[in-house]
């Protein structure tokens, strides 16, 4: 009996390979039950190991080496055969392995010091650029900005680092379609970031050092650490008005230009007096100018920690804090006010522009 395929191609019908049969989604709870088989297997095998390998603990040398080859092997794991309970179980003794070499690098330095910190950043920037799965990605981004915190508020500048992430995450948002090959490890990044900066802002507004249960050491440049963590949060502003303006550079008129470079350094004035506003108005500003939901919303959530901890700061009174509150609301509606209206009417001119050249025609 021929074959329906030859049948068609006799009947003048092209038949091709198609990429054969579309791929299932797997169930969320499916994925759920995989995620924490994956990380019980975790735990079982950690529980071995840790019985089998107890004198690890007490050398340095070899905590490093054991953590470091457990790492390896949760990369050629996630290598070899990716899925979530795969996924989920190289997390987790991933995880294991890194407690291993904060261990031995602890025991080394004596205590966690800056160096610390600094060595554990290090370390998470790597795992984040190197490792295969998106979770981990974000998880080491995330760790990776706890890590720059904890080293500067252990130099008595925490209010840098919120600065510092805030700038890298909206240089890393605004460039997530420039490699579309990297897009899904470009979000992870910019997902953990943004974690990181919340986490930090949390921090911040409980007056204490995170994860140490201490307060900042004074002393230094711990004066100067507001004023620099509020500029660089105005510079991320300004990256962010700059790709605005250059995507729609026809439809945006001179004028709001002008007014949205100098509320920018209004909003840097208000903050001043309240620390962190500004980086939560450019993470919702951010998410609102690339279109993402969960980027805004996480926005508004930083905005409320900034506004809450501002609130709650004992050394400025209630009508200092209702007034500059007062202030940053009726800038934020001037500043939308402004964008509407400079950003129809430009495009408004363009429309005239466009008509008239078409009756010229």
């Amino acid at each position: 009996m021929t074959p329906l395929k030859d049948q068609l191609a006799q009947a003048g019908i092209s038949v091709t390979q198609g990429d054969g049969e579309p791929a299932l989604e797997t169930p969320w709870f499916v994925r759920t039950l995989q995620a924490i088989s994956g990380w019980l297997a975790a735990v079982f095998l950690m529980g071995f190991i840790a019985l089998g390998a107890a004198f690890v603990i007490e050398s340095s040398v070899a905590s490093a080496a054991l953590g470091l080859a457990m790492i390896a092997g949760a990369y050629a794991l996630l290598r070899m055969a990716p899925g979530d309970f795969v996924e989920h179980l190289a997390l987790a003794a991933s995880l294991a392995g890194q407690l291993l070499v904060a261990w031995a690098l602890g025991s080394a330095l004596g205590d966690m010091t800056t160096s610390f910190w600094w060595g554990l950043l290090g370390l998470q920037a790597v795992l984040a650029l190197a490792m295969p799965s998106l979770t981990h990605r974000t998880f080491s981004a995330f760790a990776a900005s706890l890590a720059l915190y904890l080293a500067l508020a252990e130099s008595g500048v925490p209010h840098v680092a919120g600065g510092l992430v805030l700038l890298a995450l909206t240089g890393i948002w605004l460039n997530e379609f420039r490699w579309p090959a990297r897009l899904r490890p470009v979000q992870a990044w910019g997902h953990g970031l943004l974690l990181g900066l919340l986490a930090i802002q949390a921090a911040g507004s409980s007056g204490q050092s995170l994860l140490l249960g201490r307060y900042y050491p004074g002393g230094g440049p711990a004066w100067l650490g507001p004023w620099v963590g509020e500029a660089l949060g105005a510079l991320a502003l300004l990256l962010l008005l700059r790709h605005v303006f250059q995507r729609h550079a026809q439809a945006i008129a001179p004028s709001v230009r002008v007014a949205a470079y100098g509320a920018v350094a209004g909003l840097m004035l208000v903050s001043l007096q309240a620390h962190g506003l500004t980086q939560g108005a450019v993470v919702v500003a951010l998410g609102f100018a690339i279109g993402n939901r969960l980027v805004m919303g996480l926005g508004v959530l930083s905005l409320l920690f900034a506004i809450g901890g501002y609130y709650y700061w004992l050394e400025v009174t209630l009508l200092t804090k209702a007034l500059t509150l007062l202030a940053l609301g009726a800038l934020l509606l001037a500043i939308r006010w402004a964008m509407r209206h400079g950003w129809r009417g430009g495009q408004g001119d363009d429309a005239r522009g466009g008509e008239a050249e078409d009756t010229g025609r």
